[in-house]
Formats: structure tokens, C-alpha cells, sequence
């Protein structure tokens, strides 16, 4: 870390985290309105099909945004390491807002025929590379910038505002259908939404002047941000892929998919639905500080043994008890209870991965682990339900989530600690 950081004022370090926290909140409201929106334009890209495979088409879509993060991770992660972490960040917001912008006005099935899905898988593949760079660049740049005190607690924010981001993108559509009926919805409704998202990405540039950059430029350096140097680190590359294995594959289960299987699998009104989630996803918000000061206390590896053992035994009773929820308080309560599982690892997130790479990598380490566990069990999990739903065997699901999360337990368990060495202090802790 440069010496400058060291001397920045509480001020400016609050300030660089807002900055920082901004542009992940725009980039995750880009990234969420598309799952929030798709029961509404499924059926403009998709119109031959049944509901049910229509909204498997749009989740596939969603699923291929997914694949290609870790290939946004290498890209904005080279840029992070070698140049900075402002000029990749405000990058791949920029790249969101375009990516945003091209679905917000993309023809219909009606209109230009296959070419519409295709488009779509496009400006779907456009925002999961930004997504891709976005989330190791900002796991890494405010992990670096808090300090050494109480990073856990400043580092969580990055998952307040990625749930920030999920949440306006739940509010953005929760205003919307209560301006709007449902055939203006799927109309026009779900456009407007996009644009906002495409629009917002602009605010980023306006941020950039509060960030304080944490590396200097290394652009001499062969080995800064390069896939040859980053497998020197192959432990921390495995530690990573399988914390965030459960991590990621119980969070898109009680966030995007959720709002689905409310609908699909327990009857809820769409609208009653999307206010559950709304919600819900207030409180998960707002406990990331307090479980990432948890962390300062007791260690990160601590917290992460707590969410794989707790999710391990929880998962398949929760998911049952959602199945036949007929409350809208019962399903609150119930979600709420699986995302305070969840936020042992979310609010941690980018900081214990950060914590277990050399600077010179850590942008890479951290996106192109993430990315590839993200894509692999992330996006992925909408679809893999659908496809157990499809076949007459939903709760399949329930203990092949269970499973990944056992994954994670294991992992937990033999991972280093970081408070016996933590290569952000570059120093023994």
C-alpha cells in the first residue's frame, strides 16, 4: 500500500468509500433489474413458449452473464493491478451503463425475429464482463482503503451497497408496477427501468475525484496483474473457489431466484412477491457493518465456518417451509432468516479473499476466483432449480445447494487465518 493511503484523514477515507461503494451500487442495480424484470419481457423475446420455459430462457440469458466474469475479472483485474484501482473501476461502470442501454431499447421478437434473444444475450454478456471486473476491483480497492483497525466493518460495505443495488432495482419495480398495469409492464415498463440503470452509470464519473488511488502504477512490471504470477497462488485461487461456492449459491437462492419461487412454486402474487423481497433485503442490508465488525473480533475465518456449518443444516428446512408459505410474514421471515445465514460470508466477502493475495495480484486473484466460482454455482442456481422444478423434482434443489455449502464448511475449516499473517499489511498481524 502507498504511503499516501496510510495518510488520509478519517475524512478522505470515508469519502473513497462512498466513492468506491457508489459505483458498486449503480453497477449492482444494472446487474439485478434484469432478474427483476424478466417475468415481464420473457415473453417479448421468448413468445412461442410456455411461461415456465420462458422464464428458463431468460434465466439462461441471466446464467451467461455470468460466464463471462471471469473473463471481465482478468481484463478489469490486469488494468486494477498494472495501472489502479479508480481506472478499472469507473471502466466497468461505464461499460454496465452500455450494456444497460442496449437492452433498454432492444426490438422485440415481433419485430426482428431471433435476432432479438441474441441481442439480448449480448447486452447480457456486455454487463456480466463489467460485473466481472467490477466486483475484485471493488473488493480489493476498499479493503485497502479502510485501514487496518476496523476493516471488516469498512469492508462490509461493499455488500451493503451490492444489496443497495438489489434493492433499488426491487424498488425501481415495485414504483413501476404500482404506476403501471400489466400489459404496460411488459409493454414498456421493464425499458424504463434499464434506461434509469444506463443513465446512473454516468454518476460515476462525478465520484472519481474522491477516490485515492491505493497502488501506483505498474505498468514496468510484467508480473503485476498477470495470470503467470498469479499461480504462484493456486492455495488461495482453491480457498476462494470453494468459500465462494456456498457463498454465492445461497445468496442468488434467497435474493434473484427467490423472487420466483415465490411465484412459481409457492403461488404468491407477483407484486405481493416483489414486496417480500423489498423488504427483506432492507435488514440483510443494513446487518453487513455489524457482521463485518463480527469479523474483527473474532476473525474471518470464524465467520465463515459459522455460514457453512449454519447453512448446511438450514438450507433444505427453509426452502421446504417457502414451498407452502401462504403469509407473506412467514415468507419474510423465513428468506430473512436464510440471508442473516448468508451474511457471515457476504459481509466478508471481497475482504477475505483480498486478504490472501500479494498486492501485485490482488485485483486478479480476487475477481478471477470469484468469477469463475460465481459463474459456476451462481448464476447458475436460478436454472438449476427451474431444471429440478421442470423435471417434478424441486426439492432436489434444496440438498444440492445443501451440498455446495458443506463444500464451503470444509474449506473454511482448513483455510489459513488471516489474523496470524495478512499480506494487506504486508507485515506479520
Amino acid at each position: 500500500m502507498t504511503t499516501a493511503i496510510g495518510r488520509l484523514s478519517h475524512v478522505q477515507r470515508i469519502r473513497a468509500i462512498i466513492a468506491g461503494s457508489a459505483g458498486n451500487l449503480i453497477e449492482w442495480y444494472d446487474f439485478y433489474i434484469y432478474a427483476f424484470t424478466a417475468l415481464y419481457f420473457s415473453s417479448v423475446f421468448f413468445p412461442k413458449s410456455d411461461p415456465l420455459v420462458q422464464v428458463m430462457a431468460t434465466s439462461g440469458i441471466f446464467a451467461v452473464g455470468f460466464l463471462v466474469r471471469p473473463i471481465g475479472a482478468w481484463f478489469f483485474g490486469r488494468i486494477a493491478d498494472r495501472r489502479g484501482r479508480q481506472d478499472a473501476m469507473v471502466l466497468s461502470v461505464l461499460m454496465m451503463g452500455a450494456g444497460s442501454l442496449l437492452i433498454a431499447v432492444l426490438p422485440t421478437y415481433a419485430q426482428i425475429g431471433a435476432l432479438a434473444p441474441a441481442l439480448l444475450l449480448l447486452g447480457r454478456m456486455a454487463q456480466g464482463f463489467s460485473t466481472g471486473g467490477q466486483y475484485g476491483t471493488a473488493a480489493t480497492y476498499l479493503s485497502e482503503i479502510a485501514g487496518n483497525k476496523r476493516r471488516g466493518f469498512y469492508a462490509s460495505f461493499q455488500y451493503v451497497t451490492l444489496i443497495g443495488g438489489q434493492l433499488t432495482a426491487t424498488g425501481m419495480v415495485l414504483m413501476l408496477q404500482y404506476l403501471l398495469d400489466e400489459s404496460a409492464m411488459q409493454a414498456f415498463g421493464w425499458r424504463i427501468a434499464f434506461l434509469v440503470g444506463a443513465a446512473s452509470a454516468l454518476v460515476i464519473v462525478f465520484f472519481r475525484h474522491h477516490m485515492h488511488e491505493t497502488v501506483t502504477a505498474r505498468e514496468g512490471n510484467d508480473g503485476a496483474g498477470s495470470i503467470r504470477e498469479l499461480r504462484k497462488h493456486v492455495p488461495a485461487l482453491l480457498c476462494v473457489l470453494g468459500l465462494t461456492a456456498g457463498g454465492t449459491a445461497t445468496f442468488y437462492t434467497f435474493t434473484t431466484y427467490m423472487q420466483k419461487y415465490l411465484v412459481l412454486t409457492a403461488g404468491m402474487d407477483k407484486g405481493l412477491a416483489t414486496k417480500v423481497m423489498s423488504a427483506v433485503l432492507i435488514p440483510f442490508m443494513l446487518v453487513q457493518p455489524a457482521f463485518g465488525a463480527l469479523a474483527d473480533r473474532i476473525g474471518r475465518r470464524n465467520n465463515l465456518i459459522l455460514f457453512g456449518s449454519l447453512s448446511a443444516l438450514l438450507t433444505v428446512p427453509l426452502l421446504g417451509a417457502l414451498a407452502g408459505v401462504t403469509s407473506a410474514y412467514s415468507a419474510f421471515a423465513l428468506v430473512l432468516i436464510g440471508l442473516l445465514v448468508n451474511a457471515f460470508y457476504t459481509a466478508i466477502s471481497g475482504l477475505f479473499k483480498a486478504e490472501l493475495f500479494p498486492i501485485h495480484v490482488r485485483a486478479l486473484g480476487v475477481g478471477l476466483s470469484y468469477g469463475i466460482a460465481n459463474a459456476i454455482f451462481g448464476g447458475t442456481a436460478e436454472n438449476v432449480a427451474l431444471a429440478f422444478k421442470s423435471a417434478g423434482h424441486e426439492s432436489w434443489f434444496y440438498w444440492y445447494i445443501t451440498g455446495i455449502c458443506a463444500v464451503s464448511l470444509v474449506t473454511a475449516l482448513l483455510m489459513r487465518d488471516t489474523r496470524k499473517f495478512n499480506p494487506l499489511n504486508d507485515v506479520e498481524v
